[in-house]
């Protein structure tokens, strides 16, 4: 297949998918209910800063579990990248027809998600907010850019990683011990769900046009796959504190974000796929297999060191 066909492909599909566009976006519509920022958000908690007379961020004014203070900074990095994601879907999506309107909803949508984490984390002292903001500056400025994907392979990416951020932020608000953070990363969970789940039906539509264009980028996608906060600074150390608290680890990626989306679409029961759809879900299944196996150890292994650790505390 040449440049030239693939592209035409794209941009076919494009057009293609419009009404389905338009139809979930209806859906997500009816069905998003919604909420306001700073409702979640305890203001009587807040105090001045020393640079209006009061006093600055001490480390024992944080309420929160360590750990969920981690996850919960790489959680509102990752949101505040925003501007980098608005392009990339913008770009390879459109601004145009139901396309275009659902990227801006979707933007609008995600955007509160930062605002109401960083005045809760702000409010409470629950993070050095210096430490926060020059965190944001790095991590903004780097931006975020995904490739060359082209607008297949992105709506695949997207209903991977959307799934991927409600599994996060859900278990990141249990492990903080605040009843307010719970509260408030369950309900940018549920807005990260219905993400998905546009996504998904979109993905779902690609398979009955181009099953063997769709099923290669879904091979892609999964076997590539990284969270989009994957350039932030101590990304990877923080990213093996939050898996050994089992906030997002290999296993949850594989048990509650791969397979439940790939079973959606049904992806080992189809009929419909060409050689290239064939050797695509072939590729697949092995490389899901070593996933499996990955998972299976990292657990076996965090298990033992957890309970090498409760011996010598005993």
């Amino acid at each position: 297949m040449t440049v030239t066909d693939d592209e035409k492909i794209q941009s076919d599909l494009l057009y293609e998918l419009e009404p389905v566009v338009a139809e979930n976006l209806e859906r997500h519509i009816k069905l998003a209910k919604p909420w306001m920022p700073h409702d979640y958000v305890p203001w009587s908690q807040g105090r001045d800063f020393a640079f209006l007379g009061g006093e600055d961020w001490r480390p024992e004014e944080s309420k929160l579990d360590p750990v969920a203070k981690t996850a919960m900074v790489v959680n509102l990095l990752t949101e505040d990248n925003l501007p980098s994601y608005h392009r990339e879907i913008a770009t390879r999506f459109g601004r145009d027809g139901a396309w275009g309107e659902w990227v801006g909803r979707w933007t609008a949508e995600e955007g509160r998600h930062g605002v109401a984490l960083r005045d809760y984390l702000v409010v409470t002292r629950g993070v050095d907010p210096v430490e926060l903001e020059n965190l944001r500056m790095l991590h903004m400025t780097a931006g975020y850019d995904s490739g060359d994907k082209t607008p297949l392979q992105a709506v695949v990416y997207v209903s991977f990683q959307e799934l991927a951020t409600r599994v996060s932020h859900r278990n990141t608000g249990r492990a903080t011990g605040c009843p307010l953070a719970e509260q408030l990363l369950a309900r940018i969970a549920t807005d990260e769900n219905l993400h998905m789940v546009f996504y998904r039906n979109l993905v779902a539509a690609a398979l009955e046009r181009v099953p063997d264009a769709t099923m290669e980028a879904i091979r892609d996608e999964i076997v590539g796959f990284q969270m989009p906060g994957a350039g932030m600074p101590n990304y990877v150390r923080n990213a093996v504190t939050i898996a050994k608290a089992g906030i997002y680890d290999l296993r949850l990626h594989h048990d509650d974000v791969v397979m439940p989306i790939l079973r959606f679409w049904r992806i080992f029961e189809r009929t419909d796929f060409g050689p290239r759809g064939e050797a695509a879900r072939e590729e697949l299944s092995a490389f899901l297999a070593v996933l499996d196996g990955q998972a299976t150890r990292f657990v076996e292994q965090r298990d033992k060191a957890a309970a090498r650790a409760a011996a010598r505390r005993a």
